[in-house]
């Protein structure tokens, strides 16, 4: 079935027989994501399809000078599709849209456009997004849906702070990382049955995970500590870094990457700056203020189940992580991760993460300016800042990567000697 746009739909009858098919991003918090989606009627795959075959695929159907991200996204989704696993008349795609600045945006577009040219112009694209950008009659997102979602997030965040950050120390090889398994099933299965959603009852989740964590056998040895910022795909997704984190801990070090909470405050707060900058609806301040101090409430009871504990380090508040750039850069600039990436670098150092990967996609302009333009800034206010930007695209060689953060290490490792 198409619309008056020519855009195929995902219709309620395609709900009962359709397997949908989603790109990988955040493997913990994606899990949970797939199940609320299975429980609610869909059958949802999550894609992990990997290798040079996926960018090659991208290349072949997407314009190289498109954002790297798009490229990976969409050549995953369509080598999926050309791999012969799937049917290609019963399949649907699903991929998010902010609606922002960013070319984000447009990817859902460029998706179209590349099915169309592979022959695939019958399979269905679903917009998951919250501003009312497209709609299926098929795929409809419930309160109910958005509270698991949001809920999800918050427990997501803090099974990868704290598996970051007992991974390895951790005496018994996969104790963490059976904790993480061991929650997702858990939380799945309470979701499931309509629990763990409340803010009470995410509480008293939040603790009960501290506190298994807490009682894996750790070594603290001297690690490099390493921190992982850059755009939100390239940052989060195996995939669209080379396996940035396996790599620092193939060289021995550990790692931290900002969670998902903060960039969701910063996504909600930006539209209260927009109003001070420019003026809006009282209501809508409302809303959305309202909307911020939920998201802040959940942030509160994640910082506040890691400080019982005086072995795990918690993520900085989100008004403490915006005043931290104050001076620094302006609130407005908020296109794609804005002025939220340096205040993460800033964070980063001031928790003792003071080596720091900033990873962007070629030619992303935000990240370019709010990352890489940044670095001199932040090394005016932190001396001690060992900041190396790496680029990632299509043409960038992983070994040239590599190297490149091996020289950022090399320079940590005598700082850590000293």
């Amino acid at each position: 079935m198409k619309n008056k746009t020519d855009r195929v739909i995902f219709t309620k009858e395609m709900k009962k027989t359709y397997t949908i098919l989603a790109p990988m991003m955040l493997p913990i918090h994606f899990s949970m994501l797939k199940t609320l989606l299975n429980d609610e009627g869909y059958k949802v795959e999550l894609l992990s399809n990997t290798g040079p075959e996926v960018i090659e695929t991208g290349l072949k159907y997407v314009h190289n000078d498109t954002c790297y991200p798009a490229l990976l996204v969409i050549g995953q989704l369509i080598n999926a599709l050309e791999s012969g696993k799937y049917d290609v008349n019963k399949t649907a795609l699903i991929i998010t849209q902010t609606g922002g600045g960013c070319r984000a945006s447009n990817y859902i577009h460029l998706l179209r456009k590349a099915l169309k040219k592979a022959g695939l112009a019958q399979v269905p694209v679903i917009s998951l997004n919250m501003s009312g950008l497209e709609s299926n009659s098929g795929f409809k997102i419930t309160f109910s849906m958005i509270k698991k979602l949001i809920a999800g997030v918050t427990y997501g965040d803090l099974l990868m702070l704290l598996n970051n950050q007992v991974k390895p120390y951790e005496v018994k090889k996969g104790s963490s990382e059976h904790a993480v398994n061991k929650w997702i099933t858990r939380l799945c299965k309470d979701f499931r049955e309509g629990r763990g959603i409340k803010k009470e009852e995410i509480k008293e989740n939040l603790s009960a995970i501290v506190d298994d964590f807490n009682k894996i056998k750790i070594e603290k040895i001297n690690k490099v500590k390493v921190g992982v910022v850059g755009e939100i795909y390239i940052k989060y997704s195996a995939l669209g870094n080379n396996n940035l984190e396996d790599f620092l801990a193939s060289q021995d070090c550990e790692v931290m990457v900002p969670g998902l909470m903060s960039f969701m405050l910063f996504k909600v707060d930006n539209r209260l700056e927009d109003i001070k900058l420019y003026g809006g609806n009282v209501i809508k301040k409302r809303v959305v203020t309202m909307l911020l101090n939920y998201f802040m409430g959940l942030e509160k009871c994640i910082i506040e189940a890691v400080k019982r504990y005086d072995k795990f380090l918690p993520p900085t508040p989100y008004p403490e992580l915006k005043k931290l750039v104050d001076g620094v850069i302006g609130y407005g600039d908020k296109m794609g991760e804005g002025w939220l990436l340096t205040a993460e670098m800033m964070e980063l150092v001031e928790e003792g993460y003071s080596n720091i990967v900033c990873t962007q996609p070629f030619g992303c302009l935000p990240n370019h300016i709010c990352g890489k333009g940044m670095i001199r800034n932040i090394r005016e206010i932190y001396p001690e800042a060992n900041i190396v930007t790496i680029d990632y695209d299509p043409g960038a060689t992983k070994v040239n990567q590599e190297n490149r953060i091996k020289l950022m290490l090399a320079i940590a490792r005598e700082k850590v000697k000293e």
